[in-house]
């Protein structure tokens, strides 16, 4: 059978994440509009006869602001070393630059092979998509570029068969009932946090982290317990994320429970509290409270 593991690299928001769980079947990594939604390398896995395809979801390629964009930027780099195939993302919809060219080059040159997925295909010009190829090739980007629409499904076989042929044969490094290297603890604390990505604006989300405290599922009923802690940087900051007499706090629980309830396939009485440690993003020692560090979460 055909086995191995495939880094996936792309600047944010070029849809790295949702093509991850729609290749995998499952969600095993939150999505949204806005840059640094993945901040940990997340293993998805596809399982299909006589193949099994390890995706590593990468932070997407973003300008080191903090410590902890930093961290997610070395986490990005050092995924691409060690893996057998590299599968660069490319938003298609946003056209082509000099950086993108330039991060495609470098990471071709990592003596990896590599694969593009042109992403968002559905939503841009199909003209513009030979014309985009045509310059990749014309500066040096010599790899199989397949385009994509994840949300409508376009492509995805002719993208895992691309895969799949560049892939080592082997035995299947995961069980074939695995398809995350992460805890379901793990993704409630991500799905909480994918909430306050979509229901708030500006910089907030991007100083939000999420510490899930208790994760119990009742011994005599069908329902989980769950106590987060929601921490931002500035009292300003929590005041918004709280809202007015808890409205805001109350609406993204709402949503985030429900979510929790479809990965769990359980009810969920979940509470939750916003408090407030300044500059987390920069100290690491905040930082690995928060879950983030060279070891990861």
């Amino acid at each position: 059978m055909k086995s191995g593991t495939v880094a996936v690299i792309g600047r944010s928001n070029a849809g790295k994440s949702t093509l991850v769980n729609v290749l995998v079947g499952e969600k095993v990594a939150i999505v949204s509009p806005k840059p640094q939604t993945t901040r940990d390398r997340i293993l998805g896995i596809l399982n299909e006869e006589n193949l099994q395809i390890v995706f590593a979801d990468t932070p997407g390629i973003y300008k080191a602001e903090n410590a902890l964009t930093d961290l997610m930027m070395r986490t990005a780099e050092n995924a691409a070393k060690d893996v057998d195939l590299i599968l660069y993302v490319h938003d298609g919809h946003k056209g082509l630059t000099e950086r993108d060219i330039s991060l495609m080059k470098k990471y071709l040159g990592m003596g990896v092979p590599m694969v593009i997925a042109y992403t968002k295909t559905d939503i841009m010009p199909e003209k513009q998509i030979p014309e985009d190829v045509k310059t990749l090739y014309e500066n040096g980007i010599e790899c199989d570029i397949v385009p994509v629409s994840a949300r409508k499904g376009k492509n995805l076989s002719l993208l895992k068969k691309t895969l799949a042929e560049k892939l080592p044969e082997g035995d299947p490094l995961f069980p074939d009932d695995v398809i995350s290297d992460k805890s379901a603890r793990f993704m409630i604390g991500e799905i909480l946090r994918e909430k306050i990505l979509l229901g708030y604006d500006k910089e907030i989300p991007h100083g939000v982290a999420v510490i899930v405290n208790k994760f119990e599922k009742r011994s005599d009923k069908d329902i989980y317990d769950i106590d987060a802690d929601i921490v931002c940087e500035k009292p300003a900051h929590k005041a918004i994320l709280i809202g007015k007499q808890g409205s805001a706090l109350k609406e993204t629980l709402a949503h985030a429970r429900k979510s929790m309830e479809d990965f769990l396939g359980s009810k969920v009485f979940l509470t939750a509290f916003v408090k407030v440690k300044e500059d987390w993003r920069d100290k690491a020692s905040l930082m690995r409270e928060m879950g983030y560090g060279e070891d990861g979460r």
